[in-house]
């Protein structure tokens, strides 16, 4: 490893507003902060927004400064990205971002029911030929169900159409509240996402942040000339998630 990636990981243990469970702490178990992010973390019981897959969490942070009646939290695997958002936050003295380094896999030992009001995933892998892995399969669906509030909103922005095909053929054989649906969000679909009616808990200018909020690989993809999807749905749903029936082979890539 790395002599940078050290200092990194050495720093990131002094940051308060990183908190890096160890497995033992979520492995089949409850984690002490669930259900007491508000009050523990934030010191409030402002509504709280994760963002998984949150890389070095320049969305996170971008939607807490335009938020500050809600509180982020950034959720990724790899301390060496979270670093660089951790280090704003705390420079920064910014009371509504926290980050989280665990696998989305114990999501579910960190909130408790009803405590998370919106999940945001980010470019994340597609994993193309893997349906139990992708962030928006109906196994991963039952975690966030498990503690998103009851009219909870998960926000996918992706340049892989084969993630938000999949994801918005999902929401629909579930009969999910699909509140917005663009495949080219900075071209062909922006007039008309202003039509559509996308909510959020934090602040009224939802689309506003949508297209002016942009991780570090959205501008490269925009620079290569891909075009960016999105979706927003309501997670709410009766009985159990089912896999959808999809034209995976059209949009695989």
């Amino acid at each position: 490893m790395g002599k940078d990636k050290l200092r990194k990981f050495k720093e990131n243990e002094s940051f308060r507003c990183l908190i890096q469970p160890s497995t033992d702490e979520v492995l089949g178990t409850d984690h002490p902060l669930k259900g007491h992010w508000g009050e523990k973390i934030f010191g409030n019981d402002r509504p709280i927004v994760v963002e998984l897959g949150c890389g070095k969490g320049e969305y996170t942070i971008d939607l807490a400064v335009r938020n500050p009646s809600c509180n982020y939290i950034g959720v990724d695997i790899k301390g060496a990205r979270l670093w660089k958002g951790a280090k704003y936050a705390e420079e920064n003295a910014l009371p509504n971002v926290a980050f989280l380094r665990t696998r989305i896999e114990f999501i579910e030992s960190l909130f408790a029911p009803g405590e998370i009001s919106e999940i945001w995933i980010t470019f994340a892998d597609p994993q193309i030929g893997r349906e139990k892995k992708r962030l928006t399969s109906p196994l991963f669906m039952r975690r966030y169900r498990n503690f998103l509030r009851k009219d909870g909103i998960v926000h996918l922005k992706t340049d892989s159409r084969y993630l938000h095909e999949y994801s918005r053929a999902m929401a629909e054989q579930n009969g999910l509240n699909i509140l917005a649906c663009a495949t080219d969000i900075y071209g062909a679909d922006r007039s008309r996402l202003y039509e559509s009616p996308m909510v959020s808990v934090c602040g009224e200018d939802a689309i506003d942040a949508l297209l002016q909020v942009q991780t570090f690989y959205e501008s490269q993809y925009l620079a290569k000339g891909i075009d960016i999807t999105y979706l927003s749905f309501i997670a709410d749903h009766q009985g159990d998630y089912i896999s959808p029936e999809w034209d995976e082979d059209r949009w695989e890539r």
